[in-house]
This record gives structure tokens, sequence and C-alpha cells, in this order.
């Protein structure tokens, strides 16, 4: 299963909607997620999240929490995610003082995947409100209503209602057999990654297109390829900050590479013998890197390259 794609809570998409049911989750029972600048609280020592207890963060103002769900083990313990941005350091006293706020993706790969779901979810609702304190429409100050999950115009003439928005993006991994007889696969890289490292193509879906519309005009764009056979295989949460990656295998009709500069510093061709000399991000010194293990890039690759498909 695809990182952050496990999360298990149920989220009551009804009963948040009741100020009475939430107020009553807001208990000794619960358990809060911090987020500060998008980063996710950690213990400093362990480096492990910290989930606080209702006491832990009794101080703050806990009026601003986003119910994450309930634990389908036992219904009464509920989890919030707090944003403490706007906060400095002297507020983080006390039990807070023994946590960090770290990125995500840099301890995601040893947290079970539920877990890790959950703090990306955290993260993901935390930014959104911070996007959108004010209205689209009339540019009022907003509120959160529904748990966090609705931000309400307080404007008697617009009364407008902003929900939580998802980015659809495509990414795929481009297959071709040459003449030789070897399959490849097309992957590039753009210069502010780390040196070496390659990864599949992806851009997001215009108005107005398909999924497969969008993956044959993305690398085109991109890599100057025109493919057929778009298939899709799996899809990824990815709120880093706001997105779903959307995954396929497309067949390359051409092979000659012209690459947008403005999108790509760089793409190839390479042949499942050659993804198997490549290193991991992250690894010092020059040679190839694929990305990193959380990613749906490097399942797309993983993907080809083991199934063979």
């Amino acid at each position: 299963m695809l990182k952050y794609s496990a999360m298990m809570l149920n989220r009551a998409s009804a009963d948040r909607k009741d100020p009475k049911w939430l107020a009553a989750r807001i208990n000794h029972a619960s358990r809060w997620l911090l987020t500060h600048s998008d980063g996710n609280f950690f213990c400093k020592t362990s480096q492990l999240p910290l989930l606080l207890s209702h006491d832990d963060v009794a101080h703050l103002d806990l009026s601003q929490g986003i119910f994450l769900g309930l634990d389908e083990a036992k219904e009464e313990c509920a989890y919030f995610a707090l944003d403490v941005t706007h906060l400095d350091s002297s507020a983080l006293s006390g039990a807070l003082a023994a946590g960090e706020f770290i990125d995500l993706r840099k301890a995601a790969l040893v947290l079970d995947n539920p877990l890790a779901s959950m703090l990306a979810l955290a993260r993901g609702l935390c930014f959104w409100h911070r996007s959108h304190r004010f209205c689209g429409r009339c540019g009022t100050e907003n509120i959160a209503i529904e748990a966090g999950h609705a931000r309400a115009c307080p404007n008697g003439d617009c009364g407008h209602l902003t929900f939580p928005r998802t980015d659809p993006a495509v990414i795929m991994l481009v297959q071709r057999r040459f003449a030789d007889g070897v399959e490849r696969c097309l992957l590039g890289r753009q210069a502010m990654w780390p040196e070496g490292v390659f990864s599949t193509l992806a851009g997001f879906v215009d108005p107005g297109e398909t999924l497969e519309q969008a993956v044959g005009r993305e690398v085109l764009e991109e890599a100057g390829i025109s493919v057929t056979h778009v298939r899709y295989i799996a899809s990824q949460p990815w709120p880093f900050p706001a997105s779903i990656m959307l995954g396929f295998i497309a067949d390359a009709s051409t092979e000659n590479i012209m690459i947008d500069k403005e999108e790509l510093d760089e793409a190839r061709w390479f042949s499942r013998a050659e993804l198997a000399e490549f290193g991991e991000w992250g690894d010092e010194g020059p040679g190839l890197k694929l990305t990193r293990h959380d990613s749906i890039s490097r399942y797309l690759i993983e993907y080809w390259r083991d199934l063979k498909c």
C-alpha cells in the first residue's frame, strides 16, 4: 500500500457537524496532533510523533482544533489537529518542550502507514486553513465550521462556504520497446533536485481535460514524447501541500526526447538493468538515484521494473 493512503479513523462526517457532539469529543481521551509551518510534532529524542493528551494542550485554544476522526477500536478516542504556527516558542512549554516540528517526509518511512496517513491529513487540513483565511468572493475573514472541514464567510451579504480542495495531478511512467528489443522507461529530473535523482514525469490536470489527456499533454510538453495506451495503476494522497497523485503507465509512440528546459533539466530512457544500478535518494556522491520510497514515483518505477508490465 502506498504511503499516506491508510487513514483508518472514522471521519464521522455527519456527527462532526453537531457542535454538542463535537464538544463532547474534546475530552481527556482525545489526542492532539500539532503542526507548525507545515511541520508535524515529533519527540526530540525518539523521533516518533507526539500524540498529545488533552491535558498537554489545555492551555492552547482548542476551539481551533480540526477533527480528524474517531479510533474505530475505541470510539471515545477522538483525534484532532491543531495548527500553532501563530505561536512563539514560549507557548510550547511544559510537555510540549519535549517535541520539535519536522518535515513529515523525513520521518514517514519509519512510521506505520495509518499513523503516517493521519499525520499527512493533519498537515493538509492545517495548510488549507492557513491558506484560506479570507473569503474568495468578498474578502471578509471567514471562520472555521463543521469541525474544521469547512469555512464560512460571516458577511451577511455573502455567506460563501469554502471546503478543502484537492488538486489532481497525473504522474506517469512512460515505456517503449526499442529496436534492440530492450524495453526502457522515460525518467526526468529537475535542476533543483539532489544530484543524480531521476523521477517519473508528472503534472497537474488542466480544466476541461480527462486524466488520460493530461498524461499525454504533460509528457509531450515536458519531453516531446507522444504516448498511447494510457492505463491507470494507483493513486496516492499527497498533501504536500494539497494534491492527489494519479498514477499511470503509458506507451511511447516516439522516442526522440526534446525537453522543455522550463520543466525539466534532463530526461533519459533507462532499461530495467540500468535501474537496478541506481542508488537511493540521500546517497552521497555521484551516480544516478531513485526517488524517495514514500512517493508514488518510486512505486511506479518499481512496479514497471519488477512486474515487467
